[in-house]
């Protein structure tokens, strides 16, 4: 029996940071992400590239937090976010691999048997990013 999924994609993807300012930093200068939206009270940040939005909440408490290990903690392994193409790839990991606060965890390489290929960071406050190329 096929039933068809209930869910129709993410409206929203939520991450608590150590360092809200930091991240959304990163986000929109370093991504082209855009600010859609705040709270300062919570405190959280909302930013789009016009396709995904991403809540980033600061930890209450960055001090105590403990690093993500990411075969043995339960929750978001990594967020996989997709780039126009090739070209976009390469040019996203030129810049990201010069950053501080950035940490390259592979160059851009094939996917799998490919054509796609990709590449995956730590994002400053250590959360995994994945981006992705649809063709090589």
């Amino acid at each position: 029996m096929t039933t068809a999924a209930l869910t129709r994609g993410a409206h929203h993807i939520g991450l608590t940071v150590p360092d809200l300012e930091r991240a959304r930093r990163f986000f929109i200068d370093t991504l082209g992400f855009a600010q859609v939206g705040e709270r300062p009270a919570y405190p959280a940040v909302f930013v789009s590239d016009g396709a995904t939005m991403i809540t980033l909440w600061q930890a209450h408490d960055p001090a105590s937090t403990v690093a993500f290990d990411r075969r043995n903690t339960v929750g978001l392994h990594h967020l996989a976010l997709k780039v126009a193409d090739g070209a976009a790839l390469d040019a996203l990991h030129g810049q990201l691999v010069v950053l501080d606060d950035v940490a390259v965890e592979f160059a851009p390489e094939p996917l799998g048997t490919g054509p796609a290929r990709h590449m995956m960071c730590a994002m400053p406050g250590g959360i995994r990013l994945e981006f992705i190329a649809p063709e090589g």
